[in-house]
């Protein structure tokens, strides 16, 4: 079975940056869609950015308060790890940032919500705050 394991929160600044890594289990790892969410306290589970097998296509949740002008999700398959780097980071954006893998197919842009992913990590904390 396929396992996701997350690394590289942390506290930051506001306007700071982080790269959050995902790591996979297996060298077939290249097969699956990988995603980050992040979840908040007190509220659902949101997308934040998805990169496709390949790494070929990116997307991110059609919705206004999308990340994708201050976030970038890309990954180095030779390694089985995905990236998500962060930049002008804002204090809405405190939350717990899990990865996930889904098995394809799966739409990729704009990306599909948490249900439709099949495996996930543990997470890692991220704390924007001054």
């Amino acid at each position: 079975q396929l396992q996701l394991v997350e690394s590289g929160g942390g506290l930051v600044r506001p306007g700071g940056s982080l790269r959050l890594s995902c790591a996979a289990s297996e060298i077939t790892s290249d097969r699956y869609a990988i995603a980050w969410f992040r979840q908040a306290p007190g509220k659902e589970r949101e997308g934040v950015a998805c990169i496709s097998s390949s790494g070929e296509s990116t997307g991110y949740p059609d919705y206004p308060n999308s990340v994708k002008d201050r976030f970038t999700i890309s990954r180095d398959n030779a390694k089985n790890t995905v990236y998500l780097q962060m930049m002008n980071l804002k204090p809405e954006d405190t939350a717990v940032y899990y990865c996930a893998a889904a098995r394809p197919p799966i739409q990729i842009n704009p990306m599909r919500g948490p249900d439709d992913y099949n495996y996930w990590g543990q997470g890692t904390q991220v704390i924007v705050s001054s």
